[in-house]
């Protein structure tokens, strides 16, 4: 079997048993979760809570682009959040490229790059520029990045001041949450 058909045989299962039929539209915990992406990260277990708990928004960093932030604001003006919590965490992959090495395995191939000791690497061939002009969100310090997340959400015209943003690193490694600190400052309603 492969993955498609092990994704419908378990959907199948679920289907039979899962009890997430009469959960309201709204989070029980009137709260929001902006973070990674990536596979390890499993945030409701993470943070002690259940399926109906929280809105989950993922994306590649747990950025606060856009699109994040369209779904925040509809998270709270139209389903009732009232805390975010911006959780970026160890080892991230968009911690291992540049904005402008992106742009440039894309003009050399939209076929999967690669890495090893020595950077990252494409076959070449039928590339593209259309990712000259996206901003990939790419970085270097964690705490930074966290940190201008919580102050770019705070800071956007369509965020109410009185919306709490907390900022927190969590370790792959070890299951821990960190608070950032110059997040927490940043991160203050004012009203």
């Amino acid at each position: 079997m492969g993955l498609l058909d092990d994704i419908a045989a378990g959907n199948a299962a679920w289907a039979a048993t899962h009890g997430n039929r009469n959960l309201p539209n709204l989070p029980a915990r009137n709260a929001a979760i902006l973070t990674c992406m990536d596979h390890r990260i499993v945030p409701l277990r993470l943070l002690g809570l259940s399926v109906g708990d929280t809105h989950v928004i993922r994306n590649a960093g747990g950025r606060a682009s856009d699109d994040a932030i369209r779904s925040l604001v509809i998270s709270y003006k139209m389903l009732g959040t009232r805390e975010w919590f911006v959780i970026h965490h160890t080892r991230c992959g968009m911690m291992t490229f540049t904005d402008e090495e992106m742009r440039a395995l894309l003009r050399s191939s939209l076929e999967p790059a690669w890495r090893d000791d020595a950077g990252w690497h494409d076959h070449g061939g039928g590339g593209s520029t259309h990712g000259d002009d996206i901003d990939w969100l790419t970085f270097a310090d964690l705490e930074q990045s966290v940190t201008d997340d919580v102050a770019r959400i705070r800071n956007h015209p369509l965020v109410p001041a009185r919306i709490p943003i907390y900022g927190f690193v969590y370790d792959i490694d070890t299951g821990k949450l960190s608070e950032v600190a110059a997040a927490m400052v940043a991160s203050r309603p004012t009203a």
